[in-house]
Order: C-alpha cells, then sequence, then structure tokens
C-alpha cells in the first residue's frame, strides 16, 4: 500500500513538522484545525485545510468522528495523530481501519497493553523487564490505595493509570497528605482522561529520566535508536531533554536498551515509541538500578534530539512501516554521532509557579542558526484551549558542552514579545553550572527555583522601562502618548527637581525620578536614593559606563513588552510627569490569572481563613492550578461557583481582614 496523502490530526509545530517530511516524500497533507485555530501556521503549511469544530478541543481536535469525516471528505489515505489529543486514542485506530484509512502508528491492541500502567507493568514483569515497586491493582477504593501507599513506603507517587504527561499525578510525603493528593490526582485524571483509576509507586530518591526510542515493524523487527536522558523537568513534565543521557556507560546503554526492545516486542509493537525508565541518579548509572514506568505508543515531543545524534528522520521512518516496508535499518547500522539537547519554549509566566499566559505574539523572532520546531509566528494569538507550547529550539554539537552552548546561544538570540515566556527562564537553566556538569536528577528545577526565576531589581525595572521608552519612541505623558522626552525639556543637573517615572510591574507601582542631561543621557534616581547615569545609543545602553547591551520593545495600547539584556518584563506604559501613586492591587483581591473554568472551591462567603490556604482550583490549559490566601481574613465577596468560566484578570473572591 502506497500513502500518497495524509491527514494530519492535530495542530502546532507537531503537525507543521509532520507535514515538512511528508512534503519531502511527496506526499499530500491535508491540515484539520478548529475555528480557533483558522489562521494558524499548520493550516497555511498543508496543502489542503478542513475546519473540524469549535475551539473546545473536545469538539474538534479530540473528536473521533470529525477527523474520519474529514479525511473521508479528502480522499486522505493516512491519519498522522502526532502526539497529545488522540495520539494514544485505540479508537480512533479502529476507526481508521472501519474506514479504510491506514493509522500511522501501533496496533490498538498494542496501545491498549501500554495504555492502562498498571496492566503494563504485568506484562513487562512477564517479559523480564525491571519495574518500580507499588500498587497496580483493580480496587480502587480510597481507603486500599491509602493501605497500598503505607506498605509501599513514603515518599510515594500516586499516577494516574491512563494518560501521561504528568496529569493526574502527585508526589506524597506523609499519610496525612494522602487523601487531598488522591482527590486531586483523580479528578485531574478524570478531565484528562475520562478515567480516574490510580497507581501507587515507591518514589525513587534522586531520580533520573532516561527514555529509550524504539521502533518497530510488521515483519518483527524491532531495534532501539538509544537513550535520552530527561530528567530536568517540572510538575512531572518534561523543559530539557538531551541525547544521549550524560554518564551513560556503554555496558548500562546495552543493558537499558535491551530491556526496551524486549518491551517493544513483547507487545507485537510497530511504528515509533518510547520505553520510560526511572533509574537511581544517587551514583553512577547502574544496570541493576533502572525501572520500567511506562510506554508512550507514539512519536514523544522529544524525537528531534535522536534525530540530531543519529541522522535518522523518524517520521519518514514511520511512513515507512505503515506503508507494510521493513525498518529501513538493522541495529548494528544505527550509530550516535555528536550530543544533542532541546528546550521547549512555552508561553508561561515562571515567576508566577509557571502559569500558562494568552496573549498576541507581536514579535516571534526565533534564532534559526540550528533547529527550530515551530506552530506560530509573529502576530499570532496564543489560545487558552490548548497547550502553550510555542517552539522548540534543538542544538547539536560534537559534544554535551558544545551541544548546550549552542541551545543557549538560540535562547540568547531569540526574541519572543508581546505575552510572557519562559524563554528567559530556560537561558538561565542552561547556562546553570550545574546543569552542564550533568550533576541533575529530576528535582533540580524545584530545589533551584530561586537561582532559575530571577525578579528584576530596582535597576534593572528602571533600565527595562528607559529602553522601552527609547525603543518604542513612545510613552504616557500626562495620559496623553507622545514621544518619550520631548516635554521634559533640557534639564541640568543642578537645576530644577527630577520628574517622576512611574512604572507598574505585576500590579505594583515602581517609583523613580527621571532628569534627562542631553541627547540620549539621563540621571536616574531609584527608589533607594541612589543615581546611575544612563547612556544610549542605537538600542545599546550603558549603566555609570558599564558594557552596553541591546534592547528590544514592542507596545500596545496599554503594555510594554521589553527584552534587555537577558531579562523578559511587561509592564504597563511607564508614566513620565505624573506623581506617583499607589497603583497596586489591593492585597485582598483574589483576581484570575488566566482564562479558565472554576473546578473546585474551597471557601465561602464568610468563612474565617488563614494566608496561603487554598481558596479555589482553576483549571486553564489542560493544567490545574491551586489559588491561595494572600492573608489571614474573610471572605467578604464572590462572584462565582464551581463550573463558572472567568477571563484573566476577573475578580473571583476578596478578602478582608478581621
Amino acid at each position: 500500500m502506497v500513502i500518497k496523502s495524509v491527514l494530519v490530526a492535530n495542530r502546532g509545530e507537531i503537525a507543521v513538522r509532520v507535514m515538512v517530511t511528508a512534503k519531502r516524500l511527496g506526499i499530500r497533507t491535508i491540515a484539520v484545525y478548529s475555528e480557533a485555530d483558522a489562521n494558524a501556521l499548520h493550516v497555511q503549511v498543508a496543502d489542503t485545510a478542513v475546519c473540524i469544530g469549535q475551539a473546545a478541543a473536545s469538539k474538534s481536535y479530540l473528536s473521533i468522528d470529525n477527523i474520519i469525516s474529514a479525511a473521508k471528505d479528502t480522499g486522505a489515505d493516512a491519519i498522522h495523530p502526532g502526539y497529545g489529543f488522540l495520539s494514544e486514542n485505540a479508537a480512533l485506530v479502529d476507526a481508521c481501519h472501519a474506514a479504510g484509512i491506514t493509522f500511522i502508528g501501533p496496533s490498538s491492541d498494542a496501545m491498549r497493553a501500554m495504555g492502562l500502567k498498571d496492566a503494563a507493568k504485568k506484562r513487562m514483569v512477564e517479559a523480564g523487564v525491571p519495574v518500580v515497586p507499588g500498587y497496580h491493582d483493580e480496587d480502587q477504593d480510597d481507603a486500599v490505595l491509602s493501605l497500598a501507599a503505607n506498605e509501599v513506603g513514603y515518599p510515594i507517587l500516586i499516577k494516574a493509570r491512563s494518560g501521561g504527561g504528568g496529569k493526574g499525578m502527585r508526589r506524597v510525603d506523609s499519610a496525612e497528605d494522602f487523601h487531598d493528593a488522591l482527590t486531586s490526582a483523580r479528578r485531574e485524571a478524570q478531565q484528562s482522561f475520562g478515567d480516574d483509576s490510580m497507581l501507587i509507586e515507591k518514589f525513587i530518591a534522586n531520580p533520573r529520566h532516561i527514555e529509550v526510542q524504539v521502533f518497530g515493524d510488521t515483519h518483527g523487527n524491532v531495534v532501539h535508536l538509544y537513550e535520552r536522558d530527561c530528567s530536568l523537568q517540572r510538575r512531572h513534565q518534561k523543559v530539557i531533554e538531551e541525547a544521549p543521557a550524560p554518564g551513560m556507560s556503554n555496558d548500562v546503554r546495552k543493558s537499558i536498551c535491551d530491556a526496551a526492545v524486549r518491551a517493544a516486542k513483547a507487545i507485537n509493537y510497530v511504528g515509533a515509541g518510547t520505553i520510560e525508565f526511572i533509574a537511581d541518579g544517587s551514583d553512577e548509572l547502574n544496570s541493576e538500578r533502572f525501572w520500567f514506568m511506562e510506554m508512550n505508543t507514539r512519536l514523544q515531543v522529544e524525537h528531534p534530539v535522536t534525530e540530531a545524534v543519529t541522522g535518522i528522520d523518524l517520521v519518514e521512518w514511520q511512513f515507512v512501516v505503515a506503508q507494510g516496508l521493513p525498518i529501513p535499518r538493522q541495529q548494528d547500522q544505527i550509530t550516535l554521532t555528536g550530543h544533542a539537547v532541546e528546550a521547549r519554549l512555552y508561553a508561561e509566566d515562571a515567576k508566577a509557579g509557571f502559569l500558562p499566559v494568552t496573549g498576541r505574539l507581536l514579535m516571534c523572532d526565533l534564532d534559526a542558526s540550528q533547529r527550530v520546531d515551530t506552530g506560530v509566528r509573529t502576530g499570532d494569538d496564543i489560545s487558552p484551549h490548548y497547550d502553550p507550547m510555542l517552539a522548540k529550539l534543538i542544538s547539536h554539537g560534537a559534544d554535551r558542552d558544545a551541544a548546550f552552548q549552542g541551545l543557549s546561544n538560540q535562547l540568547a538570540r531569540s526574541t519572543l514579545l508581546g505575552t510572557t515566556s519562559n524563554r528567559e527562564y530556560l537561558w538561565r537553566l542552561v547556562d546553570h553550572p550545574r546543569v552542564r556538569g550533568a550533576a541533575f536528577d529530576t528535582s533540580f528545577i524545584e530545589t533551584h527555583h530561586d537561582e532559575l526565576v530571577m525578579v528584576p531589581d530596582a535597576i534593572q525595572l528602571a533600565l527595562l522601562a528607559i529602553a522601552a521608552m527609547t525603543v518604542t519612541d513612545q510613552l504616557t505623558v500626562g495620559g496623553r502618548t507622545q514621544e518619550p522626552f520631548a516635554t521634559l525639556g533640557h534639564w541640568q543637573l543642578w537645576g530644577s527637581p527630577s520628574r517622576p517615572l512611574r512604572l507598574i510591574v505585576d500590579g505594583d507601582a515602581q517609583n523613580f525620578y527621571l532628569r534627562k542631561l542631553e541627547a540620549r543621557q539621563w540621571a536616574l534616581r531609584l527608589p533607594d536614593g541612589t543615581t546611575v547615569m544612563l547612556r544610549e545609543e542605537q538600542g545599546r545602553f550603558s549603566v555609570d559606563g558599564s558594557a552596553a547591551s541591546p534592547a528590544q520593545a514592542v507596545r500596545t495600547d496599554t503594555m510594554v513588552h521589553v527584552q534587555y539584556a537577558g531579562w523578559d518584563q511587561s509592564f504597563g506604559l511607564p508614566v513620565v510627569g505624573a506623581e506617583a501613586n499607589d497603583q497596586g492591587n489591593a492585597s485582598g483581591l483574589v483576581k484570575a490569572p488566566m482564562p479558565g473554568k472554576v473546578i473546585a472551591l474551597e471557601v465561602a462567603m464568610g468563612d474565617e481563613i488563614s494566608a496561603g490556604q487554598a481558596l479555589l482550583t482553576l483549571e486553564a490549559m489542560k493544567m490545574e492550578h491551586v489559588l491561595t490566601a494572600p492573608h489571614d481574613g474573610r471572605v467578604a465577596e464572590m462572584g462565582i461557583g464551581v463550573d463558572s468560566q472567568v477571563a484573566a484578570g476577573q475578580l473571583l473572591l476578596s478578602i478582608e481582614e478581621c
């Protein structure tokens, strides 16, 4: 069977990435899109595009009927599911077969064998693959699970039996916290996968997340394409991935890769898949201290690093084996060359606990000196309906140091303005000495949060404001938009008092005093009373004669977004000539940090609460976010309930002191 046309049942960067290979192979590409994605990049890249429903994923990208109808209407020979959405849904595989359409991926039997983690672990034990100690049985009574956790011994992990991506997963360190964690995990799993069944696993101290790329065909062949290390993660979601794994000896590599091949053969696996292991990272990697976690029966987000070190296009191989042909290479023909590392760029606010954000990309200029996989461009809106990934940057070098330096350079040279992103955070992460030295485990990001998330100090904020005003040549003066310093006159250093400069950052007013010395030179008095001298020349700035730094900025009617000297910051338009006043949010107002849905409400009107107490849970961009009380007090106002849809910045409730 020859595939002449393929419908990609996905969106964003993975849809674009699949289409690039398909076009190279001469295969006609068909995109599907929701009403929210009508102008998306993947729609523009495809040869044909079909709208399959409303913005909500359940009404479009998760609708098997709509996708099959689109495939029939466009004469698609095959469907490629990408990753996420329906990529591991056995019902889609069955629907494709019933419609006479080739599914580019494993059989539904293989998906079902690995889709439920408890059954998968039992099968792995039979195949001689080591598994993490835990509870994987059918009885889902809360008391049974609690008893199992006690028997396994804390700390433990509660994990959703279905799905992946860290959803429905909670670490629990004591029996006292078990019930709340279980309730939250069940709710998130039900919403994400339609299955709130849980399993309990022993939490491995100093864990490293190491996975093996496997590939099978319909002729009984299974090969591995070596391992990846995905230990740099937060909330069980990967942030940085690299191949090969640092510190991996040839003996341990053979053991873990052989185990992965046994796992794939045990279910007659066909196509691209990943066997995920957890390894004890307290010392050198050891062939006796790694355990099977789960199998992802699809292409992984991080597949580009494997492609970089093997020189193999995994999507091309997917098309090959889907047409009934054997794997193009035998195991001894697959070799490793150099090192590769990937960073995931997200629209999220690292300073606010990695909350996903929306907004418009007013400037999107990603450094393409090495590989970039993206589904967005300048002018695109970041939707609250889908995962907030913007792009992946992939660097390949002769060795690990070269690969990481290449990624650092990519992050430094990339610009994302108009919405908050994790670019700055990723840059700090890949340059951290312990990351460069491969001295980390899966807890690294959590334990080094303060080092990686640096809030700008007063000098930095002032520089950002000056950079923004100078680059954009506009700011607010007396309520009107004017040239930044047209109304300030030619001040003298020892003349009249400085003019106030007010900057609103995250709802708080920052007050400075600005004196213009001459063209592109200023004296700036900071809130602590100290004064710095600023000079600007062609968008580069010096402070008290220090080395210059570049700045880039864009503005809307109400906001300025600026990238300057390694800092990314968004703030209200700088105001010159108006007395600084308290523009901060009232401390007792709890507002929605993003658009979403209230799925749990922990307090009621009149309740007395304590600082840090959970108030409500907001579901946004497929994740749960718990909002807590900013201080002690009493709930004085509440305008929402369970199932309320809320907008970003909407007042949810207020707390008065009592």
